[in-house]
């Protein structure tokens, strides 16, 4: 039998990574259901551009894809209280329609419930570069 070293912390910062990633995945697809399934109903982007509901951040792919390639690093997993957590992070990516690469900071609440982790709040902010 095979003994799992992961703190609770590691787990959760895994758990949160692989939620982030699919959102991110999904923007690289262009797969609107995949967005939508990561969003809370409830949920608030607060970005450059003014706020966006999870209608709005899952209507930006209605014309497919809004990144070419990205790539996350810096990952910090945080719990805040029974099922919700927040992980902070770096992202690099690039738009289909530009080859400059972009940098921000993210910061994204997440809810756990019975069907697993559901983004209730993200904020970007632009990093230097």
């Amino acid at each position: 039998m095979t003994q799992s070293l992961d703190t609770p912390s590691e787990t959760l910062l895994a758990e949160l990574n692989r939620c982030e990633t699919s959102v991110w995945q999904a923007l690289l697809s262009g797969d609107a259901r995949v967005d939508a399934q990561a969003l809370d109903p409830s949920f608030l982007g607060v970005y450059a551009d003014g706020f966006a509901d999870k209608a709005a951040h899952v209507g930006q792919l209605k014309d497919g894809p809004t990144v070419s390639s990205f790539t996350l690093s810096q990952m910090r997993a945080m719990p805040l209280g029974q099922g919700f957590a927040l992980l902070s992070y770096h992202a690099e990516f690039t738009r289909p329609k530009g080859p400059r690469t972009e940098a921000m900071y993210v910061s994204s609440i997440w809810r756990k419930d019975a069907d697993g982790w559901r983004n209730v709040f993200s904020q970007d902010t632009k990093a230097e570069q």
